[in-house]
């Protein structure tokens, strides 16, 4: 590991001596930012692949900013989205998190790189959270957030919405920016440590360009309290780089290629469940890298876009103490797409596109000869018309091919009305879907589960997840100030579920196999809100209501809570100084012991940070996430996942 070391302080000393102008993340530009917010004015592209203003755009959407994130520690997306309306942090397993949208699974959720997929690591392994650390917070621009399903425009795994991390392209000057953050936990355990750089700019002006970071980052494993044998939170250590090039031929066109590598270390203690309890580390190595080239041309008539892009997730799995380790896992994703927008006539856009995507595992628990591949090819259509200053109209549709299954079709419809100035209106109903793995599909696979007492294995007649939704809201935004609130239903069907088929209840004789049965019917309504009374103040909260219910089995789903809540306040309390305070309330959940329901409590956590310029170039960082040392495991052992309690945290930033 001090290759890793060395290798994360080398951009370090390439911005602090080779940079020479930079965009700030400094008061100012933030405070910018959050007018843009405040105002809906925020320029977003993930609801329709086009630039439009937040408040117009066919979606619920939320914005998180490069600079917000940048002034706390952010190990993952889940901790950078934590504060957003609509959404919660749940347990995936082995101490790792995901993110859920308005009651929906984490694995309904499609995360993307600048509009491009990433290897989705939850299809074919359990317990992961590998798609939440692809990209540093030193290298992004912003992160938009689509609450509602979107698979008219990506296809499977939308059923929930989309993140689409935008990273930073500093088009116009050199712009360098390094960052250090270090955190101490209150407890045994738990610090962390992050070191990252960012360089880039254009080589020759308005012609070629390049940008490149770098990032190491660390955390200590936890120890548990009840058990200190075992990690409450596993160890991580993780470096990260990419460097993108392009070129502009003539005005108007633009090529890009790029390679993103990433390292990542994870450890933790625990123990087996079998009658004759043995303590053990459990250790994964995981490797990720994307290659990707784009060609964008912009014309009189529109735009063309061509891209190609090739994904590799790699996952080696170690345990000491004799047990058997997870066999490793290889998954590779080869993406082919373009699309043309056509400037129709007045106030029209047609979008049309194509994509094929190569799906390939290589898993020895697949079947006999330890890999399998799928191609999904698709077609899309969209139709964005404009009623001028009156609001717009969104239609579309995507068709998507599966040799298991056949066609899939999701239909997407969204008005935005603005009767009068201030005031928007807007609907929309969707279809959305999640194809099966390649792993359920398979009939040879077979993987033994749950310690050993039972068995699970493929299906090839599953039929895809669908999630037909349907949303309705009002916002207002008004002279410095802004109230929204949007009703929403999402109703799933043909959920994969394993259910035991052979020798049931006979442990290391029962057989499961995975089958379309559940339904399900997620219902709510979100409310957020935004006020500035002064330049240097911002007030902002939001609350969402879930009521997730299992149609199948007459009974609410496990782990949504019901109410959840989301404060900030942000105050530049003199010049070049800004204080943040940060809070979320988590509602009352069920959870299940077997087949008896089980309410746990609800809970708040705050944050605070404050960052001060020192000069021009320099900003100090400090804060302490967690003021309150909330520790769920002291409240009950049944929540999935644990806060890492406590943690102070100092650093520094600089622009140059």
């Amino acid at each position: 590991m001090k290759k890793l070391v060395i290798a994360a302080a080398l951009p370090l000393a390439v911005v602090v001596h080779g940079a020479q102008a930079a965009e700030q993340d400094d008061s100012a530009t933030i405070r910018n930012e959050r007018r843009a917010a405040v105002s809906g004015r925020e320029i977003v592209v993930t609801a329709t692949r086009t630039q439009q203003e937040i408040a117009q755009a066919p979606a619920s959407m939320s914005v998180v900013t490069g600079p917000e994130l940048r002034r706390r520690p952010v190990q993952d997306l889940a901790e950078a989205l934590e504060n957003e309306p609509g959404l919660t942090i749940n347990g995936v397993g082995m101490t790792r998190r995901g993110i859920s949208i308005r009651g929906m699974s984490n694995e309904h959720l499609l995360t993307l790189v600048d509009g491009r997929r990433i290897t989705d690591s939850s299809a074919n392994m359990a317990h992961v959270d590998f798609d939440l650390g692809w990209v540093p917070s030193i290298a992004i621009d912003r992160i938009e957030v689509v609450r509602g399903p979107l698979s008219a425009l990506y296809g499977s795994e939308a059923l929930a919405g989309v993140v689409n991390v935008i990273t930073r392209r500093p088009e116009t000057r050199l712009e360098a920016s390094a960052l250090a953050l270090q955190g101490f936990r209150d407890g045994k355990g738990g610090d962390t440590s992050q070191l990252s750089a960012m360089v880039g700019g254009p080589i020759i002006e308005d012609t070629l360009g390049v940008v490149a970071w770098g990032e190491y980052r660390r955390r200590s494993r936890t120890t548990s309290e009840a058990d200190p044998l075992q990690s409450e939170l596993e160890a991580r250590e993780a470096l990260s780089g990419s460097v993108i090039a392009w070129w502009k031929p003539a005005p108007g066109h633009r090529i890009e290629i790029g390679q993103a590598v990433s390292d990542d270390d994870r450890a933790r203690d625990t123990v087996t469940t079998g009658t004759v309890p043995v303590y053990y580390e459990y250790q994964d190595h995981v490797t990720r890298a994307q290659t990707h080239g784009s060609y964008t041309g912009t014309f009189d008539w529109g735009e063309v876009q061509a891209r190609v892009y090739r994904s590799v997730l790699e996952r080696d799995n170690e345990r000491d103490r004799n047990q058997t380790p997870t066999q490793p896992t290889r998954a590779v994703d080869f993406v082919a797409d373009a699309r043309v927008t056509l400037n129709a006539f007045a106030g029209n856009k047609l979008t049309l596109g194509a994509e094929h995507r190569n799906e390939f595992l290589r898993d020895s628990t697949i079947n006999t000869a330890g890999e399998d591949s799928v191609n999904h090819d698709a077609l899309f259509v969209q139709d964005e018309w404009s009623f001028g200053g009156l609001g717009s109209l969104t239609v579309g549709s995507r068709f998507d091919h599966h040799p298991a299954y056949g066609w899939q079709t999701s239909p997407r419809a969204y008005l935005t009305l603005t009767p009068v100035e201030g005031l928007v209106l807007r609907g929309g109903a969707g279809k959305a879907f999640k194809a099966p793995s390649l792993k359920q599909l398979s009939l040879g696979y077979i993987t033994v589960a749950a310690g050993g007492r039972f068995i699970i294995t493929g299906n090839p007649d599953l039929k895809p997840e669908t999630n037909t939704a349907y949303e309705l809201g009002a916002a207002y935004y008004g002279k410095g100030w802004h109230l929204g609130a949007t009703l929403f239903q999402n109703d799933l069907k043909g959920l994969v579920q394993t259910i035991c088929v052979e020798s049931c209840s006979i442990r290391g004789q029962e057989r499961r196999a995975y089958v379309n049965v559940d339904k399900a019917r997620i219902r709510g309504v979100e409310l957020s809100g935004e006020w500035m009374p002064l330049e240097s103040l911002s007030l902002s909260a939001s609350y969402t209501y879930v009521d997730p219910q299992d149609i199948s089995n007459d009974q609410s789903l496990a782990e949504r809570p019901n109410h959840s809540a989301k404060w900030k306040v942000a105050w530049d309390f003199l010049p070049g100084s800004t204080v943040n305070l940060r809070g979320r309330y988590i509602g009352r959940q069920t959870i299940y012991s077997g087949t008896t329901a089980i309410r746990l409590d609800g809970y708040d956590l705050w944050s605070a940070d404050v960052s001060h310029d020192l000069t021009e170039r320099v900003t100090l960082k400090a804060g302490v996430d967690n003021v309150f040392r909330k520790r769920l495991a002291e409240t009950s052992a049944l929540y999935t996942y644990a806060e890492p309690g406590r943690v102070f945290f100092v650093g520094l930033g600089a622009n140059f």
